[in-house]
């Protein structure tokens, strides 16, 4: 697409960059930013810059100071301070020991050295692309440097303390990724924070990370912070880059103000910042989803996100710039480990182009902004995966018969062969003319033309959408980790994979599965450079999580192959017995293709029972459930001798055709099962699908169990009290 392409001179660089900006005197208005630069001849050639700021430009001298600062190479000189005898703390301000060991001796770095690396490397090359007024930018990885700079300026004037919090709640966008980069070249600790949290829990985040400045990108979630900033003590002023405040109000800045702010401060007073900072210290605040209680603020070194950014993504095959610049479309949250190492800390470390999704991806955008970018690898939770196979599957469904007839046969012989030869680049000539007839039309409509690299992770995936996928000649690679192992510890790739695993440990880390049974399950246990500093404030959670080893306790359940292939099968008590939920949930919805979520209880129960939800359609606006069934659904009732429309026909009359064949279906299931405390023997469908407004879905669309359990306490106990009577 031309207007993706990123034109760059060898000589002096005019880069013109347009922002929408909402501005006093009329919302609307487009600042034009005109720069112009050129660098020192011989150091570093076609660096350009942009401010994003109303007329503001980087100076020469700002620039050519950038590239006097200490090499990389020198600063890795500076020793690690050696008194840390400790692999975890529970301070912000704490330092831990480095986790080297034979399998991981590299030489730890900061995250300044990183991108300083990256700068020399990739300075002119395209970093961040965004949407303004339906044209795309872009902004090179010279000017995003020099605006992390201008940022990290910006929140040590506003009073930014070391070892305090900026918290950024908004969508992915430019100034959450600047915002990011700012803060721990200044010495902060980045903390997101989802946007779809109330004010209350923004107040446990903020108060808890000791946030000195929070940034944010609509009224919305301006209005959250106002309305409890009188609770947070350390909270001295709040940016705003989105939309402009209502009105003037004290310590609140829109970016340009901030940014003004930023310019007032020396660059040696940065440089000194930057000089003293350290490998071993946190740079990076993850809040789990506190499902079990509050949330647990996971605290990440810069060496825990550098060393990942960098061995993590070598693992699942993502390539430098100088082999082939990566294109990814940046849409899941950010406050989440698995998008922000994989978007923005992985983004710099190879020089990819990262282009950002609109804000309502997941209500529908998402599919115009992948067919427009065209990404090279794509990450999605299991769930927008499903999203996409039952688009899919309704499209066909309403299509003409010869059309849908082809598909089905291209999608037959493709699952076939790959299936059957995994590995194999030597494909039949059915295969190789049904991927050119169908198959790749198909792609190009999803925006995966170019996309040599699918992956998931966050949650386990069903075997009927890997094989949905698989038939669209679409490999979906899974990795496994968790926030506390600052994202994957295992990965799959192109050439490390095998079908429902996991994938095999990162190079460099380790792991090991200890309390094995006859079948080779026990907990997963992981050590690296990976593994977390600790809980923030909560050595008791702490100490229960790392042993006294150093190793991580996951808390998960799995097994390793003889090739070193991770298979998690989660855990659940039933009756005494250890039941894997997991495989229990995908059988049900493979052979119940009416179902859309399906959640095991069992955990000191005396029998599994479980709650069901059928397939229906979402709003487009809100993209919640609705009452409708989708067009799969409604095939499964007609098949099955019902004339339901809707999910609520069926729960209240408890349509009798479905509820028998829900029944049989479960009844196969239980045939199946290795022994009788694997059968389910009570089960309900609820009158809604799960969704993230529900409450029964996080932001990553993952299955939050303890939220369902508690919402549907009443029906699951109605299960258990009947047997008692």
């Amino acid at each position: 697409m031309p207007e993706m392409l990123l034109l760059m001179s060898a000589g002096s660089v005019l880069r013109t960059v347009f922002l929408s900006r909402l501005l006093p005197g009329g919302p609307g208005c487009v600042r034009k930013l005109s720069l112009s630069l050129r660098c020192r001849q011989g150091v570093r050639p076609n660096v350009t810059s942009s401010s994003l700021t109303d007329g503001q430009t980087l100076s020469k001298e700002s620039i050519s100071h950038a590239l006097t600062l200490p090499s990389p190479e020198k600063a890795k000189d500076a020793q690690l301070d050696g008194s840390e005898e400790t692999l975890w703390t529970t301070r912000a301000d704490g330092r831990v020991r480095p986790r080297l060991h034979p399998a991981c001796p590299q030489p730890p770095y900061t995250v300044h050295q990183m991108f300083y690396e990256a700068l020399d490397k990739y300075g002119h090359l395209s970093a961040l692309g965004f949407k303004r007024q339906g044209t795309w930018e872009h902004i090179s990885y010279s000017q995003y440097y020099l605006l992390a700079r201008r940022t990290a300026k910006g929140f040590l004037k506003l009073g930014l303390e070391q070892a305090h919090s900026v918290a950024i709640l908004g969508f992915n966008s430019p100034e959450w990724f600047f915002s990011a980069v700012g803060t721990v070249f200044a010495g902060g600790i980045v903390t997101g924070i989802y946007t779809t949290s109330s004010s209350e829990a923004c107040q446990y985040i903020a108060h808890d990370s000791r946030a000195n400045i929070i940034v944010v990108d609509t009224q919305k979630q301006l209005e959250k912070i106002l309305k409890v900033w009188k609770n947070l003590p350390h909270l001295k002023a709040v940016v705003i880059y989105g939309e402009a405040p209502p009105k003037k109000m004290a310590n609140v800045y829109t970016m340009e103000e901030f940014m003004e702010l930023g310019d007032e401060l020396p660059e040696e007073t940065l440089d000194a910042i930057i000089d003293t900072q350290q490998p071993n210290q946190c740079c990076v605040l993850i809040y789990t989803s506190g499902t079990t209680g509050s949330p647990k603020g996971v605290m990440l070194s810069q060496d825990n996100i550098t060393w990942t950014a960098r061995y993590g993504s070598q693992a699942g095959d993502i390539q430098p710039a100088e082999v082939q610049q990566e294109v990814v479309v940046s849409y899941l949250p950010l406050s989440h480990i698995a998008a922000q190492i994989y978007d923005l800390w992985t983004g710099i470390q190879w020089g990819a182009q990262v282009c950002f999704a609109e804000p309502d991806a997941l209500k529908g955008s998402l599919l115009n902004t992948l067919r427009e970018v065209e990404p090279t690898s794509h990450m999605g939770v299991p769930r927008i995966w499903e999203k996409i196979m039952e688009r899919i599957q309704e499209v066909t469904a309403q299509s003409g018969f010869i059309r849908r007839k082809m598909l089905l046969w291209a999608m037959s012989v493709t699952l076939e062969q790959n299936l059957t030869c995994p590995g194999s680049d030597l494909k039949p000539f059915t295969a190789r003319l049904a991927d050119y007839l169908v198959l790749a039309k198909v792609r190009q409509a999803l925006g995966f033309a170019k996309c040599q690299k699918s992956f998931y992770g966050a949650a386990p995936m069903t075997a009927e959408t890997q094989h949905f996928f698989l038939g669209l000649n679409i490999r979906l690679y899974a990795g496994y980790g968790l926030s506390e192992t600052s994202g994957p510890h295992f990965m799959s790739s192109p050439y490390n994979y095998r079908l429902y695993s996991s994938g095999k440990v990162v190079p460099g880390c380790l792991a090991k599965v200890v309390n094995e049974d006859s079948e080779g399950v026990g907990e997963i246990c992981l050590w690296g450079r990976t593994i977390f500093m600790g809980y923030l404030n909560m050595e008791d959670k702490t100490r229960e999580a790392i042993d006294a080893e150093g190793w991580l306790h996951t808390g998960d359940t799995g097994r390793l192959d003889a090739d070193g292939f991770l298979y998690i099968t989660g855990r659940l008590k039933a009756g005494g017995e250890n039941v894997p939920p997991v495989p229990i949930e995908e059988a049900v919805k493979t052979e119940l293709p009416i179902i859309s979520n399906a959640m095991l209880i069992g955990d000191q129960r005396k029998f599994l029972s479980m709650l069901l939800t059928l397939k229906c359609t979402l709003d487009p606006d809100t993209s919640d459930p609705t009452d409708n069934l989708t067009e799969q659904a409604m095939e499964f009732c007609q098949r099955v001798g019902s004339k339901a429309t809707t999910v609520s026909e069926i729960v209240g009359t408890k349509d009798e055709a479905v509820y028998k064949a829900i029944e049989q279906g479960i009844q196969r299931v239980n045939k199946n099962a290795a022994a009788r405390p694997y059968h389910i023997q009570k089960w309900a469908i609820l009158q809604k699908d799960f969704s993230i407004s529900g409450g029964e879905l996080g932001p990553t669309m993952k299955l939050k169990r303890f939220t369902v359990l508690d919402k549907y306490k009443d029906i699951i106990d109605s299960f258990y009290h009947e047997q008692r009577k």
